[in-house]
């Protein structure tokens, strides 16, 4: 059964809407097709709506991603004419495709809703509805916590706030786990702050102590009393540390939003952009150069390409069962 829409805009269900019928089926727009991004447009394409993205510029790997999640790669004048766009991209590279997203509505003379769903600040998601407003779209923050949708589940949690959240609603009958925040525009990018502060951080923490503790030789005796008196964070360590490892260097402007987040005048703003550097050198291990990493000029002389070996010696460490 496809969600479609009459066009007196009540929606209705039909089976196979016809060429030149008077109903249309709902267009969603996705930017980009990431790992989030493409797992979503799955969702939501297995309950009836057409999902669009662009892949200009986009490698061969994310193409074929793009394609098994059944999205329709479309011109960008193309996306400005969807019902809604969902931008969800690393946080660095929000503003700029808000800043496409309103150049497109503009021309085109359309009014999708326009949903940032990305990591990024009050002051940051504040800044981007400044720029999609004079488009005529309407503007929703939103907030994803959770991993990307599987079969079976109903995570992620859609966090969603603004004047025209409510215009949403369809989103729960196309599969997603729809929740409004009160609060204007800001409260749900607030709670996703909060959250990835606790979740990240928690993980950017064991990531470094590790590394400390294994440089030290302490890194046996850790684990083990871990084991005996937090044997709850020593699991999580177990799980969470080598899953960071490829989404280090997406983690690295987020931990940035965060300490913005906090604001410059707060002493725990150090902490998280500590963490951002830490996520940046992990990253600058992995890929040398730096990839999509906002600071790029990391002398390589410095960096000791043992941490992420003693990262996943931990966590192997972590995953043993303890003696008797």
């Amino acid at each position: 059964m496809r969600v479609v829409y009459r066009a007196s805009g009540i929606r209705v269900a039909s089976q196979s809407p016809t060429i030149g019928s008077t109903l249309m089926s709902i267009t969603i727009a996705i930017l980009g097709p990431g790992a989030m991004g493409s797992a979503v447009a799955r969702r939501l394409g297995d309950h009836g709506a057409h999902v669009l993205t662009s892949l200009t510029g986009r490698s061969e790997a994310t193409v074929q991603r793009a394609a098994a999640a059944g999205m329709v790669a479309v011109s960008e004048a193309d996306i400005a004419a969807a019902d809604i766009i969902l931008s969800i991209v690393p946080p660095a590279e929000a503003v700029a495709l808000a800043r496409r997203l309103a150049v497109a509505v503009s021309e085109r003379g359309t009014t999708p809703i326009v949903v940032d769903c990305n990591a990024v600040n009050v002051a940051t998601v504040e800044q981007i509805a400044a720029i999609v407003a004079p488009s005529g779209a309407r503007f929703v923050d939103a907030a994803i916590i959770g991993l990307p949708p599987k079969p079976g589940t109903r995570r992620p949690t859609f966090y969603v706030c603004g004047e025209h959240a409510g215009g949403l609603a369809v989103l729960r009958d196309l599969g997603l786990d729809l929740r409004v925040v009160a609060g204007p525009i800001g409260a749900a990018s607030a709670l996703k702050m909060s959250y990835a502060g606790v979740n990240k951080g928690l993980t950017a923490l064991g990531a470094a102590i590790a590394i400390a503790a294994t440089r030290a030789g302490a890194a046996q005796a850790l684990r083990d009393e871990l084991a005996e008196s937090q044997p709850q964070i020593l699991a999580r360590f177990a799980v969470a540390l080598p899953d960071m490892l490829p989404k280090a260097y997406r983690w690295v402007a987020e931990m940035r939003e965060i300490a913005g987040f906090l604001g410059p005048d707060d002493p725990a703003n150090l902490i998280f952009e500590g963490a951002a550097r830490l996520f940046e050198h992990i990253a600058s291990e992995q890929d040398e150069g730096g990839k999509d990493i906002a600071h790029k000029d990391i002398a390589h002389k410095d960096i000791d390409h043992r941490d992420i070996d003693h990262i996943l010696a931990f966590a192997e460490m972590a995953r043993q069962p303890s003696k008797s």
